[in-house]
């Protein structure tokens, strides 16, 4: 399901990569609470390609800050230094190279003799590039790509792109003379409207090669969207072919980051989403896609899903897996172990993407259970499959679990929640624009 890392974890600009047997993730670090983009450390997250359900912690790899295990793992770190979007690839040599974007100083790359790390520190970036170009030598969302040939591109940039051809034999050393400005054009012009915003470049620059075909994943200046453009060349020049998903659709959007990856001949998108009424908590989510044989990626909606097929309506369903929230509800952490949404006004709407409730079942009606925490206002929670209500559950001041009888349903559907009162005259006007309850968890039962 979505997110598809342990429901505490917070791993945005996901970066995926397949190394053996296994996939692992390698992104930023936010957490709840914060007021300001990712922290001082990287972790990586890894799982069998044969059991996407269980992701293992593989701990921190790379620090640009002491902390109570580590010391940092760079010596020219301030006190307004972390770590942005990182990548990590396998060099020539069989080793792993971590890709660090450090805010606030010189990026650097990093190796170890494992994809899952800890890294150990090789040198800054050295580089010919005019710092205007690298930002001072940040090389911002590094993005890199090794090659059939063995060659290596490092791809970069925040609000114009860059990209530069890295020396293989040491991995830290641009060569001079290789690099090529805005790979995807830039600077979206006020006459080109919102059309020119989704092709032009933001940020977030991610490569991929398949077949003869070489793919850049990006933030375009709409910035909740993640798009895709193409060449024949690794230097480009790319063409825009359209986005491949947008967190903000139906949900609080927000920036996004990610990239493409194929396992076991199944191809995903690896983005994030936001929590905690903020853009700076955000959760690692993947949807399936496909690439059609004139290369282009059809779009794909945001779920609830993950790596499945579908949900199981059967088990109970933490709330916050929400794909869909209109109104003003979000979800946020109460603690380590529980997430809720919250905030939820009438008029609301929470959404989740897809449960497959089965053919076999002959009963008349099945029972809807919800965990909920009161905050002294009554109200309804009308239940949606799709585009049909099957039925009301009413809602206390209280808390505690809450209960209704609905309408049999069959087959895969979407299930909605919507929020009314019935408070009419000053009662209305008391409660108008007032939180109603918080939603935790819910199951049907045949």
């Amino acid at each position: 399901m979505n997110p598809y890392l342990p429901l505490w974890e917070y791993i945005p600009d996901g970066e995926p990569r397949v190394f053996g047997d296994r996939i692992y993730v390698y992104g930023s670090h936010d957490r709840a609470g914060q007021t300001e983009f990712c922290d001082f450390k990287l972790k990586c997250w890894s799982a069998s390609v044969d059991d996407l359900d269980n992701w293992v912690c593989h701990g921190d790899i790379f620090h640009v800050a002491d902390d109570f295990d580590h010391k940092s793992d760079i010596d020219w770190n301030t006190p307004e230094t972390r770590l942005f979007a990182p990548d990590v690839v396998r060099g020539k040599d069989g080793k792993y190279y971590l890709f660090a974007y450090i805010v606030n100083a010189k990026g650097c790359v990093a190796v170890s003799d494992r994809p899952e790390g800890p890294f150990t520190l090789i040198s800054k970036y050295k580089y010919t590039i005019p710092d205007e170009i690298c930002c001072n030598g940040w090389f911002i969302d590094p993005g890199v790509l090794v090659d059939d040939d063995g060659r290596t591109y490092i791809y970069c940039g925040f609000q114009r792109s860059f990209m530069a051809e890295v020396n293989s034999d040491n991995m830290y050393e641009v060569l001079g003379g290789t690099c090529v400005q805005d790979f995807i054009p830039c600077e979206p012009t006020e006459e080109g409207g919102f059309d020119e915003k989704d092709k032009c470049f933001f940020e977030a620059a991610s490569p991929r090669k398949i077949g003869d075909t070489y793919y850049m994943i990006y933030s375009p200046w709409r910035g909740s969207r993640l798009a895709y453009a193409t060449s024949k060349s690794p230097t480009g020049p790319f063409t825009y072919r359209g986005y491949i998903v947008d967190n903000g659709v139906d949900y609080p959007g927000g920036n996004d980051h990610g990239s493409i990856m194929c396992i076991k001949g199944q191809w995903y998108i690896f983005y994030h989403r936001m929590t905690n009424n903020t853009i700076m908590s955000r959760r690692g989510c993947v949807e399936k896609i496909e690439i059609l044989p004139d290369g282009t990626i059809p779009t794909v909606e945001m779920t609830s899903l993950g790596f499945a097929d579908s949900l199981d309506p059967y088990k109970i369903t933490p709330a916050e897996i929400a794909c869909v929230l209109k109104g003003e509800a979000f979800v946020t952490e109460k603690g380590l172990m529980e997430r809720v949404i919250t905030n939820i006004h009438e008029g609301d709407v929470i959404g989740y993407k897809y449960f497959d409730f089965g053919e076999d079942y002959s009963g008349t009606s099945f029972r809807f259970t919800a965990k909920i925490y009161g905050l002294g206002g009554d109200c309804k929670l009308h239940i949606y499959a799709d585009d049909e209500e099957i039925g009301v559950c009413e809602i206390g001041h209280g808390s505690g679990e809450v209960s209704a009888r609905l309408k049999n349903v069959t087959g895969r559907h979407a299930v909605y929640f919507k929020v009314t009162t019935d408070y009419t005259g000053w009662m209305g006007d008391y409660f108008k624009g007032r939180a109603l309850f918080e939603l935790s968890s819910f199951v049907f039962a045949k």
